[in-house]
């Protein structure tokens, strides 16, 4: 289970200008020591409009990051805690958008829904964490089904994170904001 701690987080080796970019070194469960990215991007989507993707992994052989790469961590909540300082650090310098992260697959969306669950009450005093359902996998293929007019005929449902919540129908986009 990953357990949040603000206060047991990696140093940045590297901040962007704009707090949207990251870098800092973690320990993988053989000692190796491996560079991960985090960065913030805006989806520029209307139906979403102010949310900026986050996206973090290791660099692949281009230098961008790979975020499909499973990696065993040693401290996988501490490298999850760093990513969420990052992130209210980017919120809080930037405090009109959300941040999104795409829960890909079911392994990924699980990871997350378990992840806002169960550190919930830990951090409802910095974020306000909203799932948004299927509508995010149409973004991603960028075929979004419009009617005669152009607009789109289902559009994302943003909500409050529902707790309550089973497995079976796990969130497909998980957004965060300062809780203000």
């Amino acid at each position: 289970m990953i357990k949040i701690n603000l206060e047991n987080t990696f140093e940045a080796t590297y901040v962007g200008g704009n707090f949207d970019q990251y870098i800092f070194g973690s320990v993988l469960k053989d000692d190796t020591i491996i560079q991960l990215k985090v960065q913030f991007t805006n989806i520029e989507q209307s139906l979403l409009p102010n949310v900026y993707n986050l996206a973090f992994g290791p660099f692949d052989a281009n230098g961008k990051i790979n975020d499909s790469i499973n990696l065993k961590h040693k401290d996988i909540s501490k490298v999850f805690s760093t990513i969420i300082l990052f992130s209210i650090t980017f919120l809080k310098n930037n405090p009109q958008v959300k941040i999104g992260i795409d829960g890909s697959d079911d392994l990924r969306a699980n990871l997350y829904h378990r992840m806002f669950r169960y550190n919930y009450k830990d951090l409802q005093d910095f974020l306000v964490i909203i799932g948004v359902d299927w509508y995010v996998r149409l973004l991603r293929n960028g075929t979004i089904e419009l009617d005669s007019k152009g607009l789109a005929f289902f559009k994302p449902k943003p909500e409050l994170f529902d707790f309550q919540r089973k497995n079976s129908d796990l969130y497909r986009y998980y957004m965060f904001n300062l809780n203000q």
